[in-house]
């Protein structure tokens, strides 16, 4: 198992690698495998690109995000103009459904709301907005309409995890309750973990999921 100094030294080296990261504004505090951000970046964009790199690190349990974004004068946008922006954003994408969501952005921060069929909307308007010049953060506040009964999503997440790793699928358990999904068993990394996870957001009809996944 890798000590918290062999985490941090992977995690600011995986930092330096990744080309939307400047490394030199993040600071990394490490603890019993719980990782801390802190810093001041230029852009959301930069900010996500980060989260993702740490997650991207064996040993890893968990992040904790405590960095934020303070935007260059070149790339301030009034509200207005972001709202502009994100509003076509949404309607150029091809995984968004037309009408169905909605947005508000104050002092530069943009929330999403509406309903959707699927998950992968969701995340594809979230997706859509997060990278436009002025965005300092967002929020996704976007519901998950369900149309699937829970024995269907059950059977939908079990077949995809069992497709994805078949040996690690025996470890682990799906349970449903309604639209909600809850995870338990073990994986051997962070990046299983969220595989895991990914695979039952992907199932129709799931508005939540509790990952109890255990590392280890």
């Amino acid at each position: 198992m890798k000590t918290d100094a062999q985490i941090k030294k992977d995690i600011q080296e995986e930092l330096d690698w990744d080309p939307a990261v400047r490394a030199t504004d993040i600071g990394v505090i490490v603890k019993e495998g719980v990782v801390t951000l802190t810093g001041h970046l230029g852009s959301f964009a930069e900010k996500q690109a980060a989260e993702q790199a740490v997650q991207r690190v064996g040993g890893v349990k968990a992040v904790a995000i405590e960095m934020d974004v303070h935007l260059h004068t070149d790339d301030a946008r009034s509200d207005t103009d972001i709202a502009a922006a994100a509003d076509h954003a949404l309607q150029w994408n091809t995984s968004v459904p037309r009408g169905k969501v909605r947005l508000q952005v104050e002092g530069g921060w943009v929330t999403l709301s509406g309903g959707v069929d699927w998950d992968y909307q969701r995340r594809a308007a979230e997706h859509a907005v997060q990278n436009l010049v002025g965005v300092v953060g967002v929020t996704n506040r976007i519901a998950i309409e369900p149309h699937v009964s829970p024995v269907d999503i059950q059977k939908g997440i079990e077949g995809a995890l069992t497709r994805h790793a078949e040996r690690e699928a025996r470890h682990l358990q799906v349970l449903v309750d309604g639209s909600r999904v809850t995870l338990k068993g073990r994986v051997h990394s962070w990046a299983e973990s969220q595989a895991a996870q990914g695979a039952a957001w992907s199932a129709p009809g799931v508005t939540r999921v509790d990952n109890q996944l255990v590392l280890g």
